[in-house]
């Protein structure tokens, strides 16, 4: 499965230095914790993206009842013909991808200033770094607001003929921004990205309420059950003298490079 460039990077956007400590102060984001509900409904009662009852919820307002995959920052729905994979680079998974038929979207959650608008910033950025690598791309209306419709190269250095089309969109919310890669054939037909529409506009964003800055990935886990399989078989190995890579693990994890 093809990713498009930057989606394994940690951070929101491409090009992004950490700010200096005394930008960690800043109270955009200081660890004052989250509104009250009355605040936030005031606040953000239509996020860029969001309408009124309408997905990606924050997981701390009311958000429909569903069988949910936990990742920790990310719940994400699970679906019978759709299969959750997570992506890692080294050891750190850096994002989930749902896969469904040949097309994929992968997303990650950033913390964010309380005063939103990141995804303008990070969706610029985006376009920027698809022309330095020879791709293209295009302001489009989606269904989550403004998206990038882009051809992006496969491999470094590719031509016009490596272009592969992929969809990015992103949506702000209380502290956060939900961005999704969607490629494979469901970037460029409407009708079998709706799937994967769907899927993004049920992921349930898990914030919490410790400091962090804006731009920086909100950490991605292995789901309980899998941590335990895993810490079993680590355990077992051990017995045996053995010291396996606790991410080289069958099919549900990919490795991005």
């Amino acid at each position: 499965m093809d990713m498009a460039p930057a989606d394994e990077d940690e951070r929101a956007g491409p090009g992004d230095d950490d700010p200096g400590d005394d930008q960690y102060l800043d109270d955009e984001y200081a660890d004052d914790g989250y509104p009250g509900d009355q605040e936030m409904a005031a606040e953000h009662d239509e996020p860029a993206g969001r309408g009124p009852g309408a997905g990606p919820w924050d997981s701390r307002e009311r958000y429909p009842q569903r069988q949910r995959v936990d990742l920790g920052s990310l719940l994400i729905p699970v679906n019978p013909d759709q299969e959750v994979q997570l992506n890692v680079a080294g050891e750190q998974i850096v994002a989930a991808s749902v896969t469904f038929s040949d097309s994929a979207l992968q997303v990650q959650a950033f913390a964010a200033p309380k005063s939103g608008g990141l995804w303008d910033d990070v969706r610029d950025e985006i376009a920027e770094e698809i022309r330095g690598a020879g791709g293209q791309s295009r302001l489009a209306e989606g269904p989550f607001g403004t998206e990038l419709e882009a051809r992006v190269p496969t491999e470094p250095g590719g031509g016009p003929a490596d272009l592969q089309p992929a969809r990015y969109i992103g949506v702000d919310g209380p502290r956060w921004l939900l961005r999704g890669t969607i490629s494979g054939q469901a970037a460029s037909h409407g009708e079998l990205a709706r799937p994967l529409e769907e899927v993004f506009a049920d992921i349930v964003v898990v914030r919490g309420d410790h400091p962090a800055p804006p731009r920086d990935l909100l950490e991605i886990q292995l789901p309980a059950e899998m941590r335990e399989a895993i810490e079993e078989e680590m355990a077992q190995a051990e017995e045996r003298g053995e010291f396996p890579n606790p991410f080289d693990r069958g099919p549900e994890i990919t490795e991005t490079r």
